[in-house]
């Protein structure tokens, strides 16, 4: 599996993140090129090699024209800069340029991913709906750009999984277009959460919201570079010079296992005084907001009251929304969660023709070489039924012949 590991030692920007996939190996008349499949018009894209420290890294500007005429606002360093031209988009009309356009499929997906988001963590803080916040910093030609070009790099690259170091948070304060505000900036912020970050002392905006967005959103995995065999690095520049050098580095390769690495959320909450009857409804609806697992674990509490842990585990983009469900479907009134990093094995759902008939299996892998074959159980217990056959019997007939298919 290909792979490609974003170490952010100074932070990052979308064009520190395209910068470094240039870098690394991305063809930049490729990416002019696929970029153009936006027809998105008002800007040309630019490449240079600059010195960071003792680095040499490849910066990328995206160069607007007139009437938006003005420095390229992403780099993480870069002083924001509004005038009254500035272009200010709304997610559907950002979602619509992505949809009209020729990019890949998989590129367009990625892209609305990442704006959608953006567009939540925007709207939480501003207190409105996704649909309605107002990309001051992240709407204009610029960053449409910087997060198009980076899921088109890594499309380009043959990249399958993404994995990402801490982020640094920064320090003091920016001046945006809602005044004086603390950083991390308080989108970037909501986008961190279940993120791990690091704080390196420098009291400048190390991350802007695009590049929180596009990290955050297509990472797998955040912390230690994964097992891999490394095939090429690239350096990407920010604008000014710090003390450490300003740059993201991306390491590109081919990781050692069939395994994947990847970090998810465990979400706990403890009730003790709710009716049994609202914990299957409240399951579902966690389910349905995006938890890869929900369980209830009964506990005594203070003064032995019987009361029950619902636990959830969950990818990081997933915790507002399960947090949320947790507030409106159950009575607690508080919810807490934790980062872990999983390892798991590689698995797909196929179609097998067995003598039940036609079952669906999860079929996974250890270095190419099944491990487990599992019937889905809802399917099992149907056919039982309609044959006249236990559950038992028609479910260990189901796994015996899958096994038997399959190794």
């Amino acid at each position: 599996m290909k792979v490609a590991y974003f170490d952010c030692p100074s932070g990052a920007a979308g064009d520190m993140i395209l910068g470094a996939l240039v870098d690394a190996g991305l063809p930049f008349e490729a990416l002019r090129d696929e970029l153009a499949r936006l027809r998105l018009p008002g800007y040309t894209l630019e490449r240079r090699s600059v010195m960071k420290g003792a680095f040499r890294a490849t910066k990328i500007d995206v160069r607007l024209h007139e009437p938006d005429q003005r420095p390229p606002r992403d780099s993480a360093d870069a002083p924001p800069v509004h005038d009254r031209h500035h272009h200010h988009r709304r997610l559907p009309a950002i979602l619509s340029i992505l949809d009209a356009s020729d990019l890949a499929a998989p590129v367009k997906a990625d892209a609305a991913r990442v704006f959608t988001r953006l567009a939540e963590a925007e709207g939480r803080v501003h207190g409105v709906p996704p649909e309605q916040v107002e990309f001051h910093d992240v709407g204009a030609v610029d960053a449409v750009v910087d997060i198009a070009g980076a899921c088109i790099g890594l499309h380009h690259l043959g990249v399958e999984a993404i994995h990402c170091s801490a982020l640094p948070v920064g320090g003091g304060t920016v001046r945006g277009p809602h005044g004086l505000i603390p950083v991390p900036a308080p989108g970037t912020a909501e986008l961190l959460k279940g993120f791990p970050v690091v704080d390196t002392g420098v009291k400048r905006e190390l991350v802007t919201p695009t590049g929180a967005a596009i990290l955050t959103t297509l990472s797998a995995a955040a912390g230690a570079m994964p097992a891999m065999t490394v095939t090429s690095i690239g350096y990407g520049a920010g604008t000014r010079d710090l003390e450490a050098p300003n740059v993201v580095r991306v390491f590109i390769g081919e990781s050692s296992a069939d395994t994947s690495l990847e970090t998810i959320l465990q979400l706990e909450t403890t009730v003790d005084d709710m009716s049994p009857q609202l914990y299957e409804p409240l399951m579902d609806r966690l389910f349905a907001a995006g938890a890869l697992d929900v369980y209830l674990t009964p506990v005594l509490m203070k003064k032995s009251r019987p009361g029950v842990v619902v636990t959830v585990l969950c990818p990081p983009d997933a915790v507002n929304a399960l947090t949320r469900a947790c507030f409106e479907e159950s009575t607690t009134i508080g919810v807490r969660w934790t980062a872990y990093q999983r390892q798991r094995l590689d698995r797909q759902m196929t179609t097998l023709q067995t003598s039940l008939g036609a079952l669906a299996y999860k079929v996974s892998r250890l270095d190419g070489r099944v491990v487990t074959v599992t019937p889905e159980f809802d399917e099992v217990r149907r056919i039982a039924r309609d044959k006249g056959l236990s559950v038992r019997e028609a479910l260990d007939l189901a796994k015996a012949e899958g096994r038997r298919l399959l190794t």
